[in-house]
């Protein structure tokens, strides 16, 4: 038996692969996630963005990229062909990247099911009927759903492991239920037949489906007190939320520069347009809301100012495509009471931004698996907007504990 053919044997017959399940499968970052996965594991592209291919985090032992197969959900009609075609035309995805890997692409895009409708989208245009009717569902037949493609996806794919990945659109917000304080209460809720949102649904069937979780999004998730609960009860990795892929990165980099310079921080306000999907998404205010939250709340814990006024706009600009600018400008006090400022803007492609996160977090998750370990992964706190460990904002020291867990699993698998 060759040494391939060996790391693809398990105790049974069993394949030693993992399952990669992307919510919002074909949007516009897991077309980035695909096609870039494929580019590196056919050595197309090069690893800039992937922090897991970077010291000190390159040498952990991870499963090898060859060894992932990617599959997912999505409420939208259509292929992989129409978001790849329009990521090409805004200089995104590279032509030659895109036919080199035509026939992974069609093999994910066979692997991709009908995702599960929020309620609150029930009857936008170009949705899958198929998601439609789930999202007319009860929460116990909406969760059976996703079980069994979840289970079948497993089984066909004949991978040992799963990382679900939450990458649909924002949600309207939700405001913390009374039924999320424990698991005995959101079952009870469940058994009760009363809706929650699709993130929340399916941070529950990933978990049941014995699968580690990670939400790239702002929506709620595994967030509730209730899903962390059932994440310990059985033993898995979960992390999130809103992956940190521009202004507020810049913010987490840049704030705490003025704290640890005494500057007085009097007014930050930030104007985002973003041109994808995202951003007709978040023309709604009941969608834009959880986003321009997490964007905000980061400045009120790194700046030491109460009187700070700080404000983040948000607008859809379509001709942008899939590339978002935002401008900030930054009005502080220095000695003397000297009123001084500082101004950027930050332009960047959303998705090529984000996908390589992603995989650096599908790693990340698939390690802390085959580790056993469970709960929140508080070392990944960099990577979001709003991490559900908690703890400090401020992106230098998240990193620096990525830096100190990735010394500590390198020290224990010598």
């Amino acid at each position: 038996m060759s040494e391939s053919e060996r790391a693809n044997s398990a105790p049974g017959g069993s394949k030693q692969r993992t399952g990669v399940w992307l919510v919002g499968g074909r949007g516009a970052i897991s077309t980035c996630v695909v096609y870039g996965w494929h580019g590196l594991t056919q050595g197309l592209v090069p690893s800039t963005g992937l922090v897991t291919a970077a010291d000190p985090l390159a040498g952990l032992p991870y499963r090898p990229l060859s060894e992932f197969v990617l599959g997912g959900a999505e409420v939208r009609a259509g292929d992989l062909g129409a978001p790849a075609a329009e990521l090409m035309r805004e200089n995104v995805l590279p032509e030659n990247l895109v036919a080199a890997c035509s026939s992974e692409a069609a093999a994910y895009d066979a692997r991709v099911a009908p995702g599960l409708l929020d309620a609150a989208d029930v009857g936008l245009p170009d949705m899958l009927p198929e998601a439609a009717r789930r999202g007319a569902l009860g929460p116990r037949e909406q969760i059976a759903a996703v079980l069994d493609d979840l289970r079948r996806f497993q089984a066909e794919s004949e991978c040992d492991r799963l990382v679900v990945v939450y990458l649909a659109s924002t949600e309207a917000a939700h405001e913390p239920q009374a039924d999320w304080e424990s698991l005995e209460a959101f079952e009870a809720a469940l058994d009760a037949g009363r809706s929650q949102p699709a993130s929340v649904l399916y941070a529950y069937a990933a978990f049941q489906a014995g699968a580690a979780f990670v939400n790239f999004t702002p929506n709620r998730g595994a967030s509730p007190r209730a899903l962390q609960e059932l994440a310990l009860e059985r033993g898995l990795p979960h992390c999130g939320n809103d992956g940190k892929t521009g202004e507020t990165l810049m913010k987490t980099a840049l704030a705490p520069m003025f704290a640890h310079r005494a500057l007085k921080v009097l007014s930050w306000a930030g104007y985002n347009m973003l041109g994808n999907r995202d951003g007709q998404v978040l023309s709604d205010p009941l969608h834009r809301e959880s986003k321009v939250r997490n964007k905000d709340v980061v400045l009120r814990e790194l700046l030491p100012n109460d009187d700070l006024h700080s404000h983040v706009a948000i607008d859809y600009v379509p001709s942008l495509g899939d590339w978002k600018t935002a401008m900030d400008f930054v009005h502080f006090e220095g000695f003397f009471g000297a009123k001084m400022s500082l101004q950027f803007t930050w332009a960047g492609s959303d998705s090529a931004l984000a996908a390589p996160l992603v995989i650096d977090l599908v790693r990340l998750a698939d390690l802390a698996l085959s580790r056993g370990e469970s709960g929140l992964l508080a070392h990944t706190a960099s990577f979001f907007k709003s991490p559900l460990s908690g703890g400090t904002h401020d992106f230098h020291a998240q990193s620096a504990a990525l830096a100190s867990y990735a010394k500590r699993v390198l020290a224990e698998s010598r």
